[in-house]
């Protein structure tokens, strides 16, 4: 998710995405404990949408 999307996200929309991103994060690292996974990278990627999105409400709240 690129951050000029993330900013269009109202404070809902961006708490809820965070929890499911969070889940599916967990859900990568877990599945790829077990058996490796094809593209080792999505772990990468989703971990840098739950700072991106983490990021974006915390810079909302402080406003």
């Amino acid at each position: 998710m690129k951050q000029a999307e993330i900013k269009e996200l109202s404070v809902e929309e961006l708490q809820q995405k965070l929890a499911e991103t969070k889940k599916e994060y967990t859900d990568l690292k877990v599945a790829h404990s077990v058996t490796p996974l094809e593209n080792p990278l999505q772990i990468r990627k989703t971990r840098r949408t739950v700072a991106r999105l983490a990021t974006e409400l915390t810079k909302r709240e402080l406003q």
